[in-house]
Formats: C-alpha cells, structure tokens, sequence
C-alpha cells in the first residue's frame, strides 16, 4: 500500500513542479512535461512489480504508438485559443479529439500487426 502513495506522491509533486514553473517559464515548464518522465516511471515500477523482458517491450512499443494520438491535441488546443475559443471548450474539444484517435488507433492497429 505504501508504495502506492509513494507513486501518487511522486506524481503529483512532477505535476506542481511543471505547473509552477510554468508560471515563470512557460516553454520550459512544457519542455519538462513534454520528458517521458511518466512513461519512464512507469516502466520502472511495471519491472520491479514483473521482470519480464518481453511484457516490458510490449509495453514500451504500445506507449509509443498511445503517444501518436495525443499529439494533435497540442496543435488544436492552441489553434482554438488564437482564434478565441473559451480555454475550458479548447481543452474539452482537445481532449475529446485524442480520445476519438486513441479510439481510432485501438480500432485499426492491430489490423497493421501493432500489438496494443
């Protein structure tokens, strides 16, 4: 149980540390949430709970193609902000286009052979 807070400890600290940077540097308070940092912690804790090579390469190969469909989210949120949509509907909108293509990449992956 302990080490469940730790992860949620230890996640939440990355996320206030990237949120009050961001208030003094934006572009690197983007940069640092932009590191794998996530991902990376993750596949640490997945080894230390299960050691196994292969399960560890399947995970890794499915986050990057997971990675893909977030992508134009930081596109479109942007573009809905300079042409004056409100934040909230921007990050609403953004949000619902990465699930579509999470959705869309669940769909016709495995139809090209990625094992998601």
């Amino acid at each position: 149980m302990w080490q469940l807070v730790a992860k949620a400890l230890l996640a939440g600290v990355m996320i206030a540390a990237i949120a009050e940077l961001g208030r003094r540097l934006p572009a690197m308070a983007a940069l640092v949430a932009s590191l794998p940092l996530v991902s990376v912690l993750g596949m640490i804790f997945l080894w230390h709970a299960r050691p196994d090579a292969e399960n560890m390469a399947v995970h890794a190969e499915a986050t990057f193609w997971y990675v893909l469909p977030s992508l134009p989210m930081f596109l479109a949120i942007p573009a809905m902000l300079r042409s004056g949509v409100n934040f909230w509907v921007a990050l609403v909108a953004g949000c619902v286009l990465t699930v579509a293509l999470y959705l869309l990449m669940m769909n016709i992956g495995p139809r090209f052979g990625l094992r998601l």
